[in-house]
């Protein structure tokens, strides 16, 4: 069975999002308050590969169903660090998925090209 980790450094999305539970709640760096559901998780996923460059995630904790992937990345040439805070449920899909980015530079880089693609982000989500 393919990781979290995996499905991401291979950007197979398609197996990101079947690990996603349908009731995931989705906290973005950049957000003022979460996005509950698979749908818009999933599309906001697909819409951060897009716009990170050099992602690699460089540790992960792990602690029960509780899981932490600290990662590096570019944005608009602004370097990011930042980690992706996962929770699963008792069958191992997503409930939970937080991240936190820093510096505050590269995070406004971030929440600006994530809100460039935010009309498209709807729509998938709409497409389900």
């Amino acid at each position: 069975m393919t990781t979290f980790r995996e499905a991401i450094e291979a950007k197979d999305m398609d197996a990101v999002e079947a690990m996603l539970a349908d009731d995931v709640v989705f906290t973005s760096p950049v957000a003022f308050k979460p996005y509950p559901g698979r749908a818009i998780t999933s599309a906001i996923l697909r819409a951060v590969v897009k716009v990170f460059e050099d992602f690699t995630y460089v540790r992960e904790i792990h602690d029960g169903t509780h899981h932490a992937y600290e990662f590096t990345a570019k944005v608009d040439d602004l370097d990011l660090n930042g980690c992706d805070f996962l929770t699963y449920d008792e069958e191992g899909r997503i409930v939970d998925f937080k991240v936190m980015v820093r510096p505050l530079r590269a995070a406004e880089a971030l929440a600006t090209r994530m809100g460039e693609q935010f009309e498209e982000i709807k729509a998938a989500a709409l497409r389900g």
